[in-house]
């Protein structure tokens, strides 16, 4: 079955720097976009970074971008998200997604999702 199994979240200090890692097996890693989303309590889960099939074309929201940077490593089925200049309101659960569309923000074009890891911003 297809797994999605996120890592490196934590508690890092306002203005500090996380590098979060997502491994999937059990798909054909390098058909699918890859995102990030995060949701934080009460309040829906939203798209911070998205990358296509091939890594050539990546997609930010205004909150996150120059600061976010989405890459992938296609030989070790892995999406990173190097999370840097980091603020209180990046607070919350990390999550990557896979999906069939060329590229997308939109959680409800994602197939699969990950369990999630917790970033924690201390101001």
């Amino acid at each position: 079955q297809v797994q999605l199994v996120e890592s490196g979240g934590g508690l890092v200090q306002a203005g500090g720097s996380l590098r979060l890692s997502c491994a999937a097996s059990g798909l054909t890693f390098s058909s699918y976009t890859m995102g990030w989303f995060r949701q934080a309590p009460g309040k829906e889960r939203e798209s911070v970074a998205a990358i296509t099939r091939s890594g050539g074309r990546t997609t930010y929201p205004d909150s996150v971008l120059g600061r976010f940077t989405i890459s992938r490593d296609n030989a070790k089925n892995t999406v990173y998200l190097q999370m840097n200049s980091l603020k209180p309101e990046d607070a919350a659960v990390y999550y990557c997604g896979a999906s069939r569309a060329i590229i997308s923000s939109s959680r409800n074009e994602y197939d699969y999702w990950g369990q999630g890891t917790q970033v924690t911003v201390s101001s």
